[in-house]
């Protein structure tokens, strides 16, 4: 028999916080599609810094509307709501306006990992203030901190949000196929997220389980060395991973769901997803490429997988002047 669903806790009340939190989902991932180019070029600094205006932007709405539940004057709080929305429409394209000058749309280094971390950690920010957001709204009554944070970092709309996330950049990246398959169990987790603090002993035993499971198989493939080189320090990492969501998930069955196991393994299973997001973020423009699991077309389409500066002499160097022919 399969449990039920954890509970959305969507009332009348909370169905415009509903839409906007659907919505703002869309967004991320339409906007992530649009500045990492399917080509394997790294993307543009300007493209990069309208994605964190964009992104960010959206968490400054959730603040906002998590202020909704904190402060007793409503008239106060949609009031800074409003402002958070006007910022959404005019602060992004300014700031992306400011980067077109400051960095005449040069690439980013494809071996660096600071732009991928930034978009990662506030994208990981957003979903998990998104969660909060929806565990004050159906808490019903006022919450201490540590119970907000754990009922936030535990609940559908942080876990089935991330899942979202991180199944568009798994479709759409350029991964070998020990990459994908061990992502796609990674965002897998992340689905399955919410069962364990909404069932604490079954949940929490399954999780442990599964994710115990799959650290002794990757364990067992890298001490035999049935691993490529090149993938060896990715299943590393991910057998780390799993072993930590392991432990987390035990922690909950063993405290019957205490909040602060919720606390703990929520808090595991969001670093966890954001370092997924940030490595896929960078798998676009680094390392061996591959074919996607989705081909989508892309801005620079039109070039070749190592950028600008891959393109053949002739493009980049001027064409020399015309001598005029004698008597013109």
């Amino acid at each position: 028999m399969f449990l039920p669903l954890p509970a959305l806790v969507v009332t009348p009340a909370l169905l415009p916080f509903v839409i906007i939190a659907v919505s703002m989902i869309g967004i991320t991932i339409f906007v992530l599609g649009k500045v990492l180019p399917s080509n394997g070029s790294p993307p543009l600094i300007t493209q990069m810094v309208l994605a964190l205006a964009i992104l960010g932007g959206g968490s400054l709405l959730l603040l906002t509307l998590l202020y909704v539940f904190l402060d007793p004057n409503g008239t106060e709080a949609w009031t800074w709501v409003l402002l958070a929305f006007n910022f959404m429409m005019m602060a992004p394209a300014g700031i992306w306006f400011v980067s077109q000058i400051l960095f005449r749309d040069r690439r980013i280094g494809a071996a660096g990992w600071p732009w991928p971390v930034t978009i990662s950690v506030v994208t990981t920010g957003s979903e998990a203030l998104m969660g909060v957001l929806f565990a004050y709204g159906g808490a019903g009554g006022p919450l201490t901190t540590v119970s907000a944070l754990a009922l936030g970092l535990s609940s559908v709309w942080f876990f089935w949000s991330m899942a979202a996330v991180m199944t568009a950049l798994l479709v759409w990246a350029p991964l070998a196929t020990t990459e994908r398959w061990a992502l796609a169990a990674l965002t897998g987790s992340a689905v399955l997220g919410p069962w364990v603090t909404a069932y604490p002993t079954v949940g929490g035993v399954a999780m442990s389980v599964l994710m115990g499971g799959s650290f002794v198989v990757l364990l067992r493939s890298l001490l035999q060395g049935h691993v490529a080189a090149e993938d060896g320090r990715l299943l590393i990492a991910l057998a780390a991973a799993f072993l930590a969501m392991a432990l987390a998930g035990f922690a909950v069955a063993a405290s019957s769901g205490a909040v602060l196991a919720a606390l703990g393994f929520g808090s595991v299973m969001g670093v966890v997803m954001g370092v997924e997001v940030a490595y896929l973020i960078r798998r676009y423009y680094r390392g061996r490429m591959a074919r996607p699991w989705l081909e989508r077309a892309s801005d620079d389409s039109d070039l070749p997988a190592g950028g600008v500066d891959a393109r053949p002499s002739f493009v980049r160097n001027p064409r020399p002047a015309e001598t005029p022919a004698p008597g013109r």
